[in-house]
């Protein structure tokens, strides 16, 4: 039947509607790329434990200093002593730092070490973090020749964590993009169609970070780094991932309808909903991570959320538009033929091909219970690397891959003063209790000294304790410790290094020896923070990986209409998950020489995995339940193993491979995150998705549906004696 002109104009109007109105979406989006740095924040607010007693600490010290000034410390040694060219030069340097933009008042005099080989300056930082540290070691520069001198401390460390982060918009996006491309054009060999599809990933991508960058402007998401990367990468993958599902739709449609409108609502009615139920699979995964009580981590899930939404608006209204307009020719140099008749449809989907799919369907056919038996031992196998999987968090100094100012100024800094130096533990408890708040700090091995802050001292603090030394400068007035609200601030010096583990356990016995002065006393500073941003994140992935894994098992019940096939769905990601991260523990262990894992590395890896995981069994299951209405639940599992193997696969290959170029970010969790999962999608594609899951549902049969319809009569068809 003749469609009518008003349709006819309609089928034409309204996918130009939607190609325009994506440019426009983009055009107001893609220079936004370059200023989403502008709402971007590398500090240690943006990942800190929401609720900790550190991060209380931290929000008081603004109330007692006045500042909330981040310490840079300068560090100068020399093999042999100090020149007094040497002392000259730092003398000068701190004259001159004091003028620098973005140092703050209170920048210490040049302190000796007791040594004489070495000398340290705290500078106070109170803007533009990484811009300060660079201006600090570019005074260095002029160093007297055989003098070392870093600029470190958790300033230097945070300036490296910003000049790690710095090729995000470009290498990381650039890398991404090729490797995406050059899959697309081995998989389509078709100049056109490639560019059809990572254009799809673009738009939505610059329509993501739009919306994102106005949200972080109005303070109502919060980006970093590590935020912004995962973004790109989740966009460009996931949209990349739904346009190759609808893109096999839409050629097999062609070959089965003359018009390209009728192929565009075929190919539409048949990918929207596994489409639709993996994006929001995601989607629902991502938004588990506000139940963190980790900033950081709480962060990353509207954020991403957003990404994926665009994702699927992306492949769901612009993709179509687009292959409609470009009809057959977006496959050329292949022919994609119309008319096809029922019979060669079935043939092109015959189990009995000699092509790949088919062939790993026989083999399932034939040893279904054995196929999937030797997978999960496989797997299981993979998995007892997991014995060897150290994630209970790293030095802020091994943050940051290859070379690091900050790091080997940290190693000259322990050599000559207590490793603690300009990173000391504070302490905020009752005025009335101060001598006996500083009497418990002092008393324990693994602190070197306690001061309070004061107002009217000419370095900002005093000496506090019964064993309190005199000052070391005669002053006109009793110094008096600074008073707020009753509360007075410590500060004690650790004799080990701020981020290691000896420091860390140090805060332990800290707050267990305060806590039995003053109850309400708090103990925070760098060191506690690690410590409660380790402690945190362990919790969070305690708490949400389950909340994750009944989230996504309530979707695939939904969505199959089943309760067997699901478990058997989220069993088979839990085991690839498993494996994925012991087989990724021998490498971080044996070949990388990684020094551990932050204890957030499990978590992503999990949300990632399992979210996107499940996305491949979706795509698979949808089809095989579609064709066992039709042939019954085996023939079904054949078919659909047949019909989406190729699609699949080039999905998991494109997002291994998105997720793999975050590896160019020098960041240890980021290339950490990268190896986890690229290598989980390629699991879970060739070995979950091609063999586990469908060997386990073609030995199941029809009780995989149960208690659906399906799991009675398999179907409309006659029952097969071994269906």
């Amino acid at each position: 039947m003749r469609p009518t002109l008003g349709r006819r104009i309609l089928r034409a109007v309204v996918p130009a509607l939607l190609i325009v109105g994506w440019l426009a979406l983009a055009g107001f989006g893609g220079p936004t790329f370059g200023k989403i740095s502008d709402v971007s924040t590398n500090d240690q607010a943006s990942f800190l434990p929401a609720s900790a007693e550190s991060t209380q600490v931290a929000e008081l010290v603004p109330e007692f200093s006045g500042a909330d000034d981040i310490p840079a410390i300068v560090i100068a040694a020399r093999d042999g002593g100090l020149t007094d060219d040497d002392l000259a030069f730092l003398d000068d340097f701190a004259a001159d730092a004091a003028d620098v933009e973005g140092v703050g008042d209170g920048l210490s005099p040049v302190i000796p070490s007791d040594d004489g080989d070495a000398a340290e300056i705290v500078v106070p930082i109170s803007a533009e973090i990484a811009d300060t540290v660079a201006a600090l070691t570019a005074l260095l520069d002029d160093a007297p020749d055989g003098l070392e001198a870093y600029v470190t401390g958790p300033a230097g460390f945070t300036a490296d964590l910003v000049a790690g982060f710095a090729g995000i918009d470009g290498i990381l996006l650039l890398t991404a993009l090729g490797a995406v491309l050059v899959i697309l054009v081995i998989v389509y060999r078709s100049p056109l169609l490639p560019f059809i599809v990572l254009g799809t990933a673009v738009f939505a991508l610059c329509a993501a970070i739009l919306v994102v960058y106005w949200l972080a402007a109005a303070d109502l998401v919060t980006i970093n780094g590590q935020v912004q990367g995962i973004l790109f990468i989740l966009v460009i993958g996931a949209a990349t991932d739904y346009a190759l599902l609808y893109v096999a739709r839409y050629r097999e449609a062609l070959r089965d309808h003359e018009k390209r409108w009728d192929a565009t609502w075929a190919a539409l009615r048949g990918s929207f909903e596994p489409i639709l139920a993996s994006g929001l699979t995601v989607i629902a995964g991502l938004l588990c991570l506000l139940l963190s009580d980790l900033n950081s981590n709480k962060a990353l899930g509207p954020v991403a959320a957003i990404g994926i939404a665009f994702s699927l608006l992306a492949a769901l209204t612009l993709l179509p538009a687009l292959m409609l307009a470009a009809g057959r020719v977006a496959f050329w140099p292949r022919k994609v033929r119309g008319s096809r008749s029922a019979a060669e449809g079935d043939a092109s989907r015959n189990p009995t091909s000699t092509k790949l799919w088919p062939a790993v369907g026989r083999l399932i056919a034939k040893r279904a219970r054995l196929v999937w038996a030797l997978s999960l031992v496989v797997l299981l196998i993979a998995s007892a690397g997991l014995a060897l999987f150290k994630a209970d968090g790293v030095p802020q100094s091994e943050l940051v891959l290859g070379e690091s100012p900050a790091r080997d100024g940290q190693v000259l800094l322990g050599e000559h003063f207590p490793a603690g130096s300009g990173s000391p533990a504070v302490i905020v408890g009752d005025e009335n209790l101060i001598t006996e708040l500083a009497d418990a700090a002092a008393g324990l091995d693994g602190v070197d000294g306690v001061e309070a802050l004061s107002d009217n001292s000419p370095t900002g603090t005093m000496p506090v304790g019964t064993d309190a030394e005199p000052f070391p400068i005669p002053t006109l007035v009793p110094l008096e410790p600074t008073v707020v609200d009753g509360q007075v601030m410590l500060r004690a010096t650790l004799t080990d290094a701020a981020d290691s583990a000896a420091a860390e356990a140090t805060i332990r016995e800290l707050r267990d020896a305060v806590h039995a002065v003053d109850e309400a006393a708090l103990v925070g500073g760098v060191t506690a923070l690690a410590y409660d941003t380790d402690q945190t994140a362990i919790r969070d992935r305690t708490v949400i990986i389950p909340v994750v894994l009944l989230v996504i098992l309530v979707i695939l019940i939904l969505l199959l209409r089943s309760l067997v096939a699901p478990l058997v769905l989220v069993a088979s990601v839990i085991v690839s998950f498993a494996a994925a991260l012991g087989v990724s523990a021998l490498v971080f262990e044996g070949i990388f020489h990684f020094p551990g894992a932050d204890p957030s590395v499990p978590l992503f890896g999990f949300v990632f995995l399992v979210a996107l995981g499940v996305d491949y069994n979706i795509f698979l299951m949808t089809r095989v339940r579609e064709e066992s209405l039709k042939h019954g639940t085996r023939e079904g599992v054949l078919r659909g193993l047949t019909v989406t193997g190729g699609v699949i696969t080039s999905a998991g290959i494109v997002l291994a491979a998105t997720f793999a170029a975050l590896g160019v970010i020098p960041i240890l969790f980021l290339a950490q995150i990268a190896f986890i999962v690229a290598f989980g999608v390629l699991l879970d594609t060739l070995v979950v998705r091609s063999l586990l899951v469908p060997a386990a549902i073609h030995d199941l049969g029809r009780i995989s549906w149960w208690p659906s319809r399906l799991s009675r009569d398999d179907g409309p068809v006659p029952i097969r004696k071994d269906a």
